[in-house]
């Protein structure tokens, strides 16, 4: 968990410099009907507030915890983080992470073997859980920023 733990304390001041090297307007392109890079750091808004009850509820409600997912192109949508100005967006983008690291800092070992639910008879543990999140994490973020390495 360490290791997550500074991976997620280090793109958490990163991204926002990263993205301040950015005009609104590069970061408001849409390309090919895909979501912008505003939409995508939006996206990722969702998947921090949506994942922070997550990994809270995992620990302490019946097991498995069943994960029930989220429209994530409604979520984007409704919330207009295509006209939200960017400033905004990472502002609320590293606010959720910095609580995200804090919540996934404080999980006990012994919990990290609790079991979701996925559906369609898949299954993983809290770890892998907070092992995924970095992981979608990072991928969305190579996306917008167009670099392997962060």
């Amino acid at each position: 968990m360490r290791d997550i733990n500074e991976r997620l304390n280090y793109l958490i001041q990163t991204v926002p410099a990263k993205a301040g090297q950015y005009s609104e307007q590069e970061f408001s392109a849409r390309k090919d009907g895909g979501w912008s890079k505003k939409e995508i750091m939006g996206h990722l808004c969702d998947s921090a507030s949506n994942n922070c009850h997550r990994l809270i509820r995992i620990q302490f409600e019946k097991q498995p915890f069943v994960i029930v997912p989220y429209d994530q192109n409604n979520w984007v949508l409704m919330q207009d983080y295509h006209g939200m100005p960017l400033d905004e967006i990472i502002s609320l983008w590293t606010v959720l992470n910095k609580h995200i690291l804090r919540v996934i800092s404080k999980i006990p070992d012994e919990k990290l073997g609790y079991v979701c639910d996925l559906g369609d008879n898949k299954s993983c543990t809290l770890l892998e859980w907070v092992q995924d999140y970095l992981g979608h994490l990072e991928h969305h973020l190579k996306q917008i920023f167009g670099i392997s390495e962060l």
